[in-house]
């Protein structure tokens, strides 16, 4: 639930910059390609991650379905944030080769992205997070913990501390 906190505060930016492009002011298109770089990174490549890689599989081995329930949910959820994270990010490649028309692009996938992953969120503190509390006995709780830290290991290709510096980044930015 930490690194929701961290989301939502490049969620803020985002929805800040993309109001702004929306107003027609000038926005660095590469703030929206540092966004992606986030998203792709801490949201997709370090929380995502965990939860399909680790808990999605525990939960399911402590009987909650994959398919027609929460967990298949979430990840319906993570992969359609994917395909709205890629249109940001080509939209905002054409934006910074001066195609202006991307700008509707931009602002409308970085729109739907930050809807999607807000309504997300909500769903997994409220739901998902207290249903794995109850589903997975608390003797195995700090294996989970362990398991998360070896997949934050082998998976993270940057170190978290950087991907705090570019939420703080893009938060200036987008106040600016």
């Amino acid at each position: 639930m930490e690194e929701h906190r961290v989301i939502e505060r490049v969620l803020v930016a985002l929805e800040t910059a993309a109001q702004k492009l929306d107003d027609g002011a000038a926005v660095r298109p590469g703030f929206f390609l540092e966004a992606a770089e986030f998203i792709r990174g801490f949201a997709d490549g370090r929380h995502h991650h965990k939860e399909e890689g680790v808990l999605f599989t525990v939960m399911a081995g402590c009987g909650v379905p994959v398919k027609g329930g929460p967990i298949g949910v979430m990840l319906d959820d993570h992969e359609q944030a994917r395909i709205y994270t890629r249109a940001m990010s080509d939209a905002a490649g054409r934006l910074e080769t001066g195609d202006e028309s991307a700008s509707t692009a931009v602002v409308r996938s970085a729109r739907d992205y930050c809807a999607l992953l807000r309504e997300h969120i909500t769903k997994e503190d409220r739901i998902l997070f207290p249903m794995a509390d109850n589903v997975i006995p608390a003797d195995q709780q700090p294996k989970l913990e362990r398991q998360f830290e070896q997949a934050e290991q082998e998976h993270a290709s940057q170190d978290p501390t950087d991907y705090l510096e570019l939420a703080g980044r893009l938060e200036q930015e987008a106040a600016g």
